[in-house]
């Protein structure tokens, strides 16, 4: 095969071509340190390299973006509950202090201060926030757990279901002491016989109470009478045998509700006569020797719209009790204090405030369950956790009562003590020195003690009782604080492994793209040089021609 010059400048100028091209690769390798610079050049490393990338982006987005949120937010929850936890141990302090026998009237006036502040605190910490979302409220993070001013115009309808556990025996005090001002009220003033009613009484979530579901009103037997108004409540039991005065409680589809051991579900209505206040309750009682004596028909109950507190007799307590039977309460609500709860993070309930936008809020599902509104966060692949936790779980819709009763029979002790104290001072001043008025006064003073023992010992009782409250409240809030640690716990071991994998992902993904700088001057001295000696030999072939040989 003859070989032409032209031949051998194509094949030199190839050659050079080839080397410059191969220089010119390893240059960019150089400058990037990457193996490839578009994937026609290595398609299996680009393919690789694209799925290296999109496991490290996810990657990147659990570990760098939503774990730290999930963190952030369980952080700020847990800070919000030990707060409570705080906040329950400083009343539970003030019982354990209080339920002593040697306290002073300055101590009471302590405790009371100190009871004071401590409620104003008492679901603060529900409104706790990441981000400017509240992270105690479910899916409404734009919205706050109590009610942030005093709201006298919001109308709520609740529907608050209790269990027989709900029942406790209430001491209520009628037919107070007022006292004399003047020497002519000493004389011939109304000696009050303080009286003490025992009952068992089931308390809403709040107090001054608009009206109960299915509530009427019926005039009074006589002109001039007070009008009677009245509700009817039902409480439901699963029982064997249906008893008189009972009917089943039916499902959606019309069928008998029963139990696992095939007993069916009965509920029995009760009669409930409704009162504004304790002192119109007492007042009912028309009985002359039971004057201002507080009262309840077998059978029936009373409800009191000021306190919110349904009081049952006797026998109708010992049924629920026996029956273990659940109570269910539907009432109307207008006007909130600042600090109050919600209703709708307890309970199913409307808000009716506009009657063309009314707003239904569902707590319990059909069977009662309650309906926990979770928030989860992906933190790994096919992983998720629940950051948040429900407001029912820490912050008890009673606690806030409690520390009001606390309050209001501490206010009633100094009160009573105060009328002693300034009975007997009274005895000592001129202006009632006489021997009538002594008597009178001595009278009084036996009137005030007994008023006083009653105050006393009610709030020594209380003080006792409600160390066992906070002692269960605490327990429900360290329920909360293990939960939330313990979810802390496994965003933990999730975050060190996911710290491992974006690791060893970003290790692989470095091994498929990247070169050693070392290695690429290596090959790009020698292409480079092999570059040089192809110039030089296409030099030496340009020097020949046919006229050379000739």
């Amino acid at each position: 095969m003859r070989i032409t010059n032209n031949m051998m400048m194509h094949n030199t100028s190839n050659n050079i071509n080839g080397n410059k091209i191969n220089v010119d690769k390893l240059n960019h390798q150089m400058s990037s340190q990457k193996k490839i610079q578009r994937p026609s050049e290595d398609p299996v490393i680009a393919i690789r390299s694209l799925r290296f990338r999109s496991t490290l982006s996810e990657i990147e987005q659990y570990y760098e973006r939503n774990i730290p949120d999930a963190e952030s937010w369980m952080s700020v929850t847990e800070t919000a509950i030990k707060n409570m936890e705080n906040i329950l141990r400083d009343i539970r302090t003030q019982c354990d202090y209080g339920d002593n026998d040697y306290l002073k009237d300055e101590d009471r006036d302590t405790i009371l201060t100190q009871l004071a502040k401590l409620r104003e605190q008492v679901y603060a910490e529900g409104n706790a926030d990441y981000a400017g979302r509240t992270v105690f409220t479910g899916y409404r993070t734009n919205k706050k757990l109590t009610f942030m001013v005093d709201d006298p115009n919001t109308n709520y309808h609740i529907k608050q279901g209790f269990s027989y556990n709900a029942l406790e025996e209430h001491r209520y005090y009628s037919d107070q002491v007022t006292m004399p001002t003047t020497k002519d009220e000493v004389l011939t003033g109304s000696i009050s016989d303080p009286k003490e009613g025992i009952f068992n009484r089931i308390r809403l979530s709040y107090g001054e109470i608009e009206s109960l579901d299915g509530q009427t009103q019926t005039p009074g037997a006589n002109p001039g009478d007070p009008a009677t108004t009245t509700a009817k409540i039902k409480y439901s039991f699963f029982s064997a045998v249906q008893e008189p005065g009972t009917t089943p409680v039916l499902d959606k589809d019309g069928n008998p509700v029963t139990d696992a051991d095939g007993r069916t579900k009965y509920e029995k209505e009760i009669e409930v006569t409704i009162y504004d206040s304790e002192k119109d309750w007492a007042a009912a009682n028309t009985d002359p020797d039971h004057k201002n004596e507080y009262k309840i028909e077998d059978g029936k109950a009373v409800f009191l719209k000021d306190s919110g507190e349904l009081v049952l007799a006797d026998d109708v307590a010992a049924d629920i009790r026996s029956k273990k039977a659940d109570v269910t309460v539907g009432y109307n609500k207008t006007g909130f204090d600042k600090g109050e709860l919600r209703p709708e993070y307890y309970y199913d309930c409307e808000n009716n405030t506009d009657p063309q936008n009314q707003i239904v809020y569902k707590k319990f599902d059909e069977d009662g369950n309650e309906i926990h509104q979770d928030i989860n966060y992906v933190v790994a692949a096919n992983q998720t956790i629940t950051v948040n936790t429900n407001a029912s779980d820490v912050f008890d819709a009673s606690l806030g009562r409690d520390v009001d009763a606390l309050m209001d029979a501490v206010r009633f002790a100094i009160d009573a003590n105060d009328k002693v104290k300034r009975l007997k001072e009274m005895k000592k001043m001129e202006e009632y020195s006489s021997e009538e008025c002594q008597k009178k006064l001595d009278d009084w003073l036996e009137a005030a003690n007994k008023e006083c023992d009653y105050a006393n010992t009610n709030m020594q009782k209380l003080y006792n009782s409600y160390i066992g409250r906070c002692d269960v409240y605490l327990e429900k809030i360290n329920l909360s604080l293990t939960t939330v640690g313990s979810k802390g716990q496994s965003l933990d071991l999730i975050k060190n492994r996911m710290s491992n994998q974006q690791t060893t992902v970003e290790t692989l993904k470095s091994t498929n793209e990247d070169r050693e700088l070392s290695d690429i001057i290596i090959d790009y001295t020698a292409a480079y040089s092999a570059y040089e000696a192809s110039l030089q030999a296409a030099s030496k072939i340009n020097k020949n021609t046919l006229l050379n040989y000739i």
